[in-house]
């Protein structure tokens, strides 16, 4: 376990924080003797972590959804792109290039 002078930890606390994880403790000595040792807290996995749930479903028929919401999005915003062309008709839409007279 490496040993450092409370000034050397204030310094570089992040770097003494990694060394703890990296080697499972530090020690802190201060000028009066008094020893500290820094250790890593195990960590209990992430809170977003979560049991799997068997619904029944393959991975084709989500990839099958996926597709199919995709193409539903993509047939209704042509439409209301349609309806937003035809309710003005003096403007062009984006990318369309003004005709010569």
């Amino acid at each position: 376990m490496k040993i450092y002078t409370y000034s050397e930890a204030r310094q570089s606390l992040a770097s003494v924080l990694e060394e703890a994880h990296r080697e499972g403790a530090v020690g802190i000595r201060r000028k009066d003797g008094r020893m500290f040792v820094i250790r890593p807290e195990p960590s209990n996995g992430s809170p977003l972590d979560i049991k799997g749930m068997d619904l029944g479903v393959t991975t084709d028929e989500i990839v099958g959804f996926i597709r199919e919401s995709r193409r539903e999005l993509q047939r209704s915003s042509r439409a209301v792109g349609a309806r937003l062309r035809a309710t003005r008709p003096g403007r062009r839409g984006a990318g369309e290039r003004q005709r010569p007279p």
